[in-house]
């Protein structure tokens, strides 16, 4: 039976940084939007909240920023790697994430099979940000229901790599998982934990299993 990797972005693949902040960067609000990661990971805001803030302060956004920030982010090496061997094994591999999905859909280049992230108005900013595109701990869930049945798996099939409290409830509910680069937390709930910067060892921890 063919499994699913789901990956995580920001904290798992993007190592110390989030999709946000990278782009944020590119804009010069990289203060503003630490403090906004902040307050997100206390708990004073959700992820709604998170998304309205953030896209306030994109309002001067282009694709080339975007193109900077992607190519300038502090990517886990080896993700490519990993994937190819994913697909050569006859498995599924796709990015589930909460940033927006203009910067994680171009992992599909990389050899995702899918990629989805929070639905955020094209790029630059003309049409409002609709609430209903903004995806939630839950959200992973069920995305990844919708990918098993497009690829043919179960959750009993799939592996979870993620780093934080958005990764829990995915966690809950496959049989495998990696932490990686994981709070405490997440790392109590996962069956394998991986503190390094090279997606290729994190994955080693399963790719044996089945």
């Amino acid at each position: 039976m063919a499994r699913l990797h789901l990956f995580d972005l920001d904290g798992t693949l993007l190592h110390g940084s989030t999709a946000p902040l990278e782009i944020s960067r590119q804009l010069g609000r990289e203060a503003e939007n630490i403090a906004i990661e902040r307050a997100i990971s206390e708990g004073r805001i959700g992820p709604p909240e998170y998304a309205t803030q953030v896209h306030a302060l994109w309002t001067d956004l282009t694709e080339a920023h975007v193109t900077a920030a992607f190519d300038g982010a502090p990517w886990l090496s080896g993700i490519e790697d990993v994937w190819t061997e994913i697909r050569r094994n006859g498995d599924y591999c796709a990015v589930v994430s909460l940033s927006p999905s203009f910067f994680v859909e171009r992992l599909l280049s990389w050899g995702a099979h899918a990629a989805h992230g929070s639905r955020f108005p094209a790029v630059p900013f003309v049409e409002p940000l609709d609430l209903a595109g903004i995806l939630n701990a839950a959200a992973k869930v069920r995305i990844a229901d919708r990918l098993c049945a497009e690829f043919g798996v179960s959750r009993a099939d799939c592996v979870a790599y993620g780093d934080s409290g958005s990764d829990k409830d995915l966690f809950g509910i496959v049989p495998v998982s990696v932490a990686v680069n994981a709070d405490r937390h997440l790392r109590g709930l996962a069956t394998h934990s991986y503190t390094g910067q090279d997606l290729r060892a994190a994955y080693q921890l399963v790719a044996g299993t089945r």
